[in-house]
């Protein structure tokens, strides 16, 4: 590799706007790669801190590191990746959309049961019971 191409972790991680231990946490997840000169340093070549923008992007949008790992590959395969990152963004979407529905039912549920009366208001509890629900410890 020629080393005027390559660059180190510094330079990959300020060009990102990411910390060095973010690039080696990603590196040790097989997000990004890197070489090692003759010094023993990392050299990461010049796109890592493209891809590295494009996984803190995807982050943003709601995507896990496992899920961008996964997806990663079909993208860089892809005859056309604008396609196929469009096609994830969409599926996000829809498991966005299902998740908000399953909120606002949640939600619903709960408005319904503030104006209802709390069914625990008509139990009389026994003196044998603690504040906590578990029986009381008597003395012998």
């Amino acid at each position: 590799m020629n080393k005027e191409v390559n660059m180190r972790i510094g330079a990959v991680a300020q060009a990102a706007g990411v910390s060095c231990d973010t690039l080696r946490y990603y590196e040790k997840l097989g997000l990004v790669r890197s070489t090692r000169a003759g010094n023993g340093y990392r050299r990461y070549a010049p796109e890592t801190a493209q891809l590295v923008s494009y996984i803190r992007t995807a982050q943003k949008l709601g995507f896990s590191l496992a899920e961008i790992g996964a997806s990663m590959p079909s993208v860089w395969q892809a005859a056309d990746p604008d396609a196929a990152v469009a096609e994830l963004l969409a599926q996000k979407v829809k498991i966005l959309d299902d998740r908000i529905e399953e909120l606002q039912s949640l939600k619903d549920e709960l408005l319904k049961r503030v104006r209802q009366q709390c069914p625990l208001s008509r139990v009389t509890v026994p003196e044998e019971v603690n504040f906590r629900g578990a029986p009381a410890v008597l003395d012998a």
